[in-house]
């Protein structure tokens, strides 16, 4: 069986796979049907192993035991794979939130925040900072510290960042605006974020600029820097910064003041 790396790499990425299982599977479609020892042959795969690995997928819904001896095995329709894939992952993700939302019953989310609440109060205020790596994480924790803004979220970022906050962040926005805290966006608005312009205006006052900037400062404290250009960067190799450092946020909420001032109201 000749199968390149490059797609055996592959099918373990979409199907969360081993690499004997992706090994035996690839060499089971390309037979249909056949014992284990072939299959190890085949493969490649020590035939010590090709038993337990057969089994494995067996059980996630890739392979089929026939009956009789020796015992051999045929290959389910990759189509076929797939939709069971699809149907495992849904359910195991179900089940995975079901038991989450059952740990806010408990007293073991409580003792985690009594051990949280104990170490913060060890840390000191100049501490409160730390570096972010990759643009889900940098956008996770943005989010954490929009809900926790009781008074202002000021936000300044690029063409395409503002049509991923608006998709991203909009339903937290309705939430802020329902407190009473006032948002405000700065960003170059075009043609191709019109769209996400019409959706966030009735939640944020939203104002073209030029300049170049990716920051939110909150309530004029805490700060989440976005020190790289997002259209030359990953979003995998995207990086942030996040401060707690009420000094520095009242001097950067100022410094915007001015420059939203002179920013056109959006119609």
């Amino acid at each position: 069986m000749i199968v390149k790396e490059e797609f055996l790499n592959k099918l373990r990425r979409y199907f969360s796979l081993n690499l004997y299982e992706v090994k035996i599977w690839a060499a089971l479609l390309s037979r249909g049907v056949a014992t284990a020892g072939e299959l190890s042959d085949i493969a490649n795969v020590p035939r010590s192993r090709s038993y337990d690995v057969l089994e494995s997928l067996e059980k996630k819904g890739f392979v089929i035991m026939k009956l009789g001896k020796p015992i051999k095995y045929l290959a389910v329709p990759p189509t076929e794979v797939l939709e069971r894939v699809k149907k495992n992952l849904s359910n195991e993700a179900d089940e995975k939130m079901r038991r989450l939302e059952d740990l806010k019953k408990t007293d073991v989310l409580g003792e985690l925040n009594v051990l949280h609440t104990q170490g913060i109060e060890l840390v000191e205020p100049s501490d409160l900072s730390g570096s972010l790596r990759g643009r889900h994480n940098l956008y996770s924790h943005l989010e954490t510290v929009l809900k926790n803004a009781t008074k202002s979220v000021t936000l300044q970022t690029t063409s395409q960042g503002f049509i991923r906050k608006v998709d991203g962040l909009k339903p937290l926005f309705e939430k802020l605006k329902k407190r009473g805290v006032k948002i405000r966006i700065a960003a170059p608005i075009t043609k191709d974020n019109k769209d996400a312009l019409k959706d966030v205006s009735t939640v944020a006052e939203v104002r073209h600029t030029d300049t170049k900037g990716r920051f939110c400062i909150v309530d004029a404290k805490e700060l989440v820097f976005m020190i790289l250009d997002d259209q030359e960067v990953h979003p995998t190799y995207d990086v942030g910064i996040w401060l707690n450092a009420p000094f520095l946020g009242q001097a950067v909420e100022n410094m915007f003041e001015d420059s939203w001032k002179t920013m056109k109201p959006l119609k």
